[in-house]
């Protein structure tokens, strides 16, 4: 074969699957291209994106060209090794992981706009530093590259140590990126930040295709250090010479991607800062137990802010309503007579209240509504399901079968409840009785009209009355005229077939209670629970983290549950019921007997969401103190009918 000169090959990755276990193929270029370069390749007849991994010799075989550049610019090199790690570590074809980094529309021409400067809505006084805030700053100064946790209270005023962070890493010439856990919390910390940086590049999902592309545009070619604020996604902006990475609210579910690749963007910020040698922070009131006992164990600083960052804020006064008591129920079957007393006061005040439901907790879960015992799997020590069709109790982990209880085991009571309430039906409701009242609901079921972001002014004044919200609306929000938080039923995601319920439950308490006592005023919390006595409920109204995640981790050991073991989830998804069971069993069959005595298979059991989308979802859970075993266990899944996810922070 003659070899032709001047020519270069390179090893390019398309954005599109073309045959199972190739990754990437060989082009040819009659210039030199750097790694990271954005280039359209030909793939039979169709033209894709591609991103040159690296440079190669000239095969045996001949090769097409490289149709031409998309952009002259290079992705930072440390994005390329990103998406390979990402590749690699979930098991994911590295055509889907560049389809989650890079912005859709890539070809397109777009007219450029300018860089959109926002007015603060904040006061804008000096920041006086707090002692805490004065030593974080330090230790994160002077910490060793990698990860730190800043665990400080609800309104320790973990948001201005970023700020000054920022400040300190652009004096270097280095960028930052800030992930938030939703797009609602991105308009709040943009106008902190607005204050004291004049070009944040801010990307989120609700932005247009040209919008976010422009914004991407904006990281890959500026000349400049930069802040980057926006949901997890935000880390992957081709932005070079990145100096620190903060994670806001990190303890927060939807940094988990759901969709292929399942990525974690705490493990991907850890990656992506190594490979720029910085600093990665993780803030938060209640940081999650996986990562908090992670940090313990590799001696990584665990910074602890404990005081408000307001010398004269007001702890707020905080009342536990027994909902087992129906004499704390006389004017209506829900809402208890201490928190519509509460709500009248606010309001002929001119003040604004909080009513929060969780509304994930909302399953068909089996308590006694005299005594507050749940049912629960004696082998895997989360609540069972109710599966009303076949009256029986289920565990969503193991398949554990329980008949339904006609009366309580532990006080012989008939009061057997099995429903919950839903957020629509609060609303109703209070509408009824404050029909003057300006009341808003924001969950997932809310128009984008009706978004936490569209409507962040109107909650930041206070000339919405009422606010009733699900996890939305209890992170990280500062609303200056709450008085009032109301939370309809402590308990309910204690309901939820999890190892991670009872996290959750405490973790929304925690945060829902620092919505309020940040100022001057007093407030109030009053708090419904069946189960006013669980540790989640009673060390989450108290913000007691140490108690709860000591008492939290003795139970995950019990239970071979993360951090002290790995999972894997696998789901499969067919059009029957005995389609969905027969393959499950069938796997099942097959993993017995070839799985290292190490792993534990539990299941087949009924997925938690059973019917989606016309299907039928099965689903079983490996544990392996062995991440690798799970790895090689995925070669004996089908290649269609299954999903499986590596590190999953839920089994639902």
């Amino acid at each position: 074969m003659s070899y032709t000169k001047g020519m270069y090959y390179y090893e390019v990755a398309p954005n599109q699957i073309v045959r199972s276990g190739s990754a990437s193929f060989t082009y040819s270029s009659a210039t030199p291209l750097s790694v990271g370069q954005l280039v359209i390749i030909e793939v039979g007849k169709k033209a894709l994106t591609g991103v040159a991994l690296r440079q190669t010799s000239q095969p045996k075989f001949a090769v097409k060209p490289i149709s031409s550049l998309i952009e002259p610019t290079p992705l930072p090199e440390s994005l390329v090794k990103l998406a390979l790690w990402l590749s690699d570590y979930y098991v994911t074809p590295l055509a889907t992981t560049l389809q989650t980094l890079l912005p859709r529309g890539l070809t397109k021409a777009r007219r450029t706009r300018a860089v959109v400067t926002r007015e603060s809505s904040r006061d804008r006084t000096t920041i006086v530093f707090t002692d805490e805030q004065q030593q974080a700053l330090t230790t994160i100064e002077t910490m060793t590259p990698g990860t730190a946790l800043l665990h400080g209270v609800t309104g320790s005023g973990k948001t201005h140590v970023y700020i000054e962070l920022a400040k300190r890493t652009i004096a270097r010439g280095q960028s930052i990126i800030v992930l938030v856990p939703e797009i609602a919390l991105t308009s709040q910390l943009v106008d902190e930040f607005s204050h004291h940086f004049s070009d944040v590049i801010l990307t989120h999902s609700r932005q247009t295709e040209a919008e976010r592309h422009l914004a991407w545009r904006q990281a890959l070619t500026s000349e400049t250090p930069r802040i980057i604020i926006g949901p997890r996604s935000a880390l992957f902006l081709p932005i070079s010479k990145i100096g620190l990475i903060i994670i806001d609210e990190a303890h927060e579910p939807s940094f988990k991607q759901e969709q292929s690749p399942r990525y974690s963007a705490l493990r991907a910020a850890s990656v992506l800062a190594s490979y720029h040698d910085a600093k990665l922070i993780l803030g938060s009131a209640t940081p999650a137990i996986a990562d908090y006992y992670l940090a313990e164990h590799a001696g990584r600083p665990i910074i602890t802010m404990s005081q408000r960052a307001k010398q004269d804020a007001v702890k707020p006064t905080i009342k536990l309503i027994d909902m087992t008591k129906r004499t704390n129920f006389t004017h209506h079957r829900f809402l208890s007579n201490t928190l519509l007393t509460q709500l009248t006061e606010t309001f002929e005040q001119g003040e604004q209240a909080l009513i929060f439901h969780n509304r994930r907790g909302s399953a068909s879960s089996t308590l006694c509504e005299n005594c507050g015992w749940q049912a629960m799997c004696s082998r895997c020590f989360v609540p069972l399901t109710l599966h009303a069709d076949k009256h029986h109790l289920r565990c969503h982990i193991c398949g554990l079968l329980e008949k339904v209880p006609t009366s309580c085991p532990v006080c012989h009571h008939a009061d057997i409840v099995h429903k919950g309430i839903g957020t629509k039906l609060i609303e109703t409701e209070l509408r009824k009785l404050y029909p003057n009242k300006n009341i808003v609901r924001f969950d997932g079921d809310s128009d984008t009209a009706d978004s936490v972001e569209a409507r962040y002014k109107e909650l930041y004044d206070g000339s919405i009355d009422l606010i009733i919200g699900t996890q939305v609306i209890a992170k990280g929000l500062d609303l200056p005229k709450l008085r009032t938080v109301g939370v309809i039923q402590a308990d309910s995601g204690l309901s939820l077939p999890d190892f991670g319920a009872s996290e959750r439950t405490f973790q929304l308490l925690a945060q829902v209670i620092g919505r309020v006592g940040r100022s001057h005023h007093a407030t109030n919390v009053i708090v419904q629970s069946y189960q006013p006595t669980h540790p989640a409920v009673v060390d989450g109204l108290a913000q007691d983290y140490a108690h709860f995640y000591n008492a939290a981790l003795i139970e995950r050991q019990k239970g071979h549950f993360p951090p002290f073991s790995y999972l894997l989830k696998l789901t499969c998804i067919y059009k029957t019921e005995a389609a969905a069971i027969k393959n499950a069993q069938k796997l099942t069959a097959t993993l017995r007997s070839t799985l290292p005595p190490d792993v534990r298979l539990l299941g087949p059991t009924p997925a938690f969401y059973e019917r989606q989308h016309d299907t039928y979802r099965w689903q079983l859970v490996l544990r392996s103190p062995s991440r690798a075993a799970l790895v090689d266990s995925l070669q004996h899944l089908p290649p269609t009918h299954w999903q499986y996810e590596l590190d999953p922070i839920s089994l639902l």
